[in-house]
C-alpha cells in the first residue's frame, strides 16, 4: 500500500497552514489542492514546503469545486503509483491525531473504504447536525440500507482505484455534492465501508474557523442530486436487491 494525504482548499486562510502541519505531524506525504484561492493562502504554506520535502501544493487557476479538487488531486495520485488517499478538510474541523487509526484500518481493510462518522460536540450547530440526518436517510433508500454511515463527512480512506471508477460514473459531484453522491456511488459498486467514528471540531473565526457552506444554495444541489440518484437507484434495484441476499456491506455492523 502506499497512502497521501490529500487535503482540498478554497479560501481557508491562516488556518491552512495549521491544517497542514497538524497533518504533517503525523503522515510525511501531504498533497494540497489550492482550488483557485484568491486569499494567499497558498502563500503560507511556503514554510512548510522548505521543511516537508512530502509536501506538495497542487494549483488550480479557478475554483472548480470540492469535487473536482479532490478528483484532481487524485487522478495525479494514481498516476504517481498511490493506491489510497485519505481526504481532510482544509479547515481544521478533522483531527489530524486520528490519522494513524484511519492508516491502520486501511491495512486491515485495504479493499474498503474507511468512512469517518462525525462525533460532535456541544458547539456544533444544530441546523448542521440535524439537517445531515436527511442526506443520510436518502442515501440509505438510494442503496438498499448499504450501511454508509455519514453522507456529509469528509475526512474518509479511499482506495484511488474504486474511488476514481465512481467519479467516472457522473459528471456531476464536482461541488459540495461530491462527499454525497461519491458515498452511494461507492456503495452502488459493492465497495464494503467502515464506520470511524471521528471527532469533529467547529473552529471559532477568532481560531481561523471559515466555512464555505451556504445553506440554501448547498442544499438546493443536495436536492437535485438526490433526485438523479433516486433514478439511478431504480434501473440498478435487481443488482442491489442480489446484493443485500448475499448479506450486503460485510462492515456495515461493525465500528472502528
Amino acid at each position: 500500500m502506499k497512502i497521501l494525504v490529500l487535503i482540498p482548499s478554497f479560501n481557508t486562510g491562516r488556518i491552512l497552514p495549521q491544517t497542514v502541519a497538524d497533518v504533517l505531524s503525523r503522515w510525511p506525504e501531504v498533497w494540497v489542492v489550492m482550488d483557485g484561492s484568491t486569499d494567499g493562502s497558498a502563500a503560507l504554506l511556503e514554510p512548510l514546503k522548505e521543511k516537508a520535502p512530502g509536501l506538495k501544493v497542487i494549483t488550480l487557476e479557478k475554483n472548480q469545486g470540492k469535487g473536482a479538487a479532490v478528483l484532481h488531486g487524485t487522478k495525479l495520485a494514481h498516476e504517481a503509483g498511490y493506491t489510497h488517499v485519505l481526504t481532510i478538510d482544509a479547515d481544521g474541523q478533522h483531527p489530524a491525531q486520528d490519522i494513524p487509526r484511519f492508516l491502520a484500518l486501511a491495512e486491515k481493510y485495504p479493499e474498503a473504504v474507511m468512512m469517518g462518522t462525525p462525533v460532535f460536540g456541544p458547539e456544533a450547530p444544530q441546523l448542521r447536525v440535524q439537517g445531515r440526518k436527511i442526506s443520510n436517510m436518502w442515501a440509505n433508500l438510494e442503496t438498499l440500507n448499504w450501511g454508509i454511515p455519514d453522507t456529509l463527512f469528509g475526512m474518509r480512506l479511499y482506495p484511488v482505484a474504486k474511488l476514481l471508477k465512481a467519479f467516472r460514473g457522473t459528471l456531476c459531484a464536482r461541488r459540495f455534492d461530491y462527499d454525497t453522491e461519491i458515498a452511494v456511488r461507492l456503495a452502488w459498486q459493492g465497495v464494503p465501508m467502515l464506520r470511524v467514528p471521528t471527532t469533529v471540531r467547529y473552529l471559532t473565526k477568532e481560531e481561523g474557523g471559515v466555512s464555505q457552506f451556504r445553506y440554501f444554495r448547498d442544499n438546493s444541489v443536495l436536492t437535485w442530486m438526490h433526485a438523479r440518484l433516486l433514478i439511478g437507484f431504480g434501473w440498478r434495484l435487481p443488482l442491489l436487491l442480489l446484493r443485500l441476499g448475499r448479506g450486503g456491506n460485510p462492515l456495515r455492523n461493525e465500528t472502528a
